[in-house]
């Protein structure tokens, strides 16, 4: 038996309020509960980061998608830009480099990376 992890990393860069609710965080509250994934995150990456900041139905939603075991992190570059920085660490997003992270993702072998 096998014991490499199936991991997805969701880069969730678009700023449009229906693909938040109707892809990524539909998909994200049900993908580990249903074990489509071993693991899964969700980087939130440039105007996704305002939109999330200002919108308290995403905000409700993404607990619901925390609640299931999916990580999430953020730029922190882009999260100072927009100046919601503390908004996002109040939800337990951490805040990193995502480029490093997004890197590592597509050269490896068992991290399946999608972007909205």
């Amino acid at each position: 038996m096998s014991s490499k992890k199936n991991r997805l990393l969701i880069v969730w860069s678009s700023g449009e309020i229906e693909v938040a609710k109707k892809l990524i965080l539909l998909y994200g509250s049900v993908m580990l509960q249903r074990k489509y994934w071993d693991e899964a995150t969700i980087m939130i990456w440039g105007p996704s980061a305002q939109v999330l900041a200002e919108n308290s139905d995403l905000q409700e939603r993404v607990k619901v998608v925390q609640a299931t075991g999916v990580k999430f992190n953020a730029c922190v570059v882009c999260t100072d830009d927009y100046r919601v920085s503390k908004e996002l660490e109040n939800m337990g997003i951490e805040l990193i480099h995502t480029g490093e992270m997004l890197t590592e993702a597509l050269q490896s072998d068992d991290v399946k990376v999608i972007t909205f």
